[in-house]
């Protein structure tokens, strides 16, 4: 039996690229514990004026966004500059933005966070 496998070794086809082992460092030693963060106890300053049930926005408003919605898919919507609205989120913007023209119950815009 032995003999065999000795022939079969043999007999293999050797490749003609070199093998090369590598070693693999591990480091050895206590590994840093991570510890939870805590919480510096400051909750967020502003507070909610609305409340837990009511509308963030009103009927009207969702009546004026379904309608520039309308309008974009039949291809009219335009920019304030008079280019041809195709985004589904920029179609949102402007009826939201008309909604609050005529004093529907639109949140107010956010504030940009670039600085020019």
């Amino acid at each position: 039996m032995a003999a065999r496998k000795a022939a079969k070794k043999s007999t293999r086809k050797k490749s003609g690229r070199k093998r090369t082992t590598r070693k693999t460092t591990r480091k050895t030693g206590a590994r840093k514990k991570t510890t939870a963060r805590k919480s510096s106890g400051r909750k967020s300053t502003r507070k909610s004026t609305r409340k837990k049930g009511t509308r963030k926005y009103g009927p009207k408003a969702s009546s004026t966004v379904e309608s520039a919605m309308h309008r974009r898919k039949k291809g009219t919507l335009k920019t304030r500059g008079g280019r041809k609205v195709t985004s589904r989120k920029q179609a949102i913007a402007i009826g939201l933005s008309e909604a609050r023209e005529k004093g529907a119950k639109v949140p107010r815009k956010r504030s940009s966070k670039r600085s020019s």
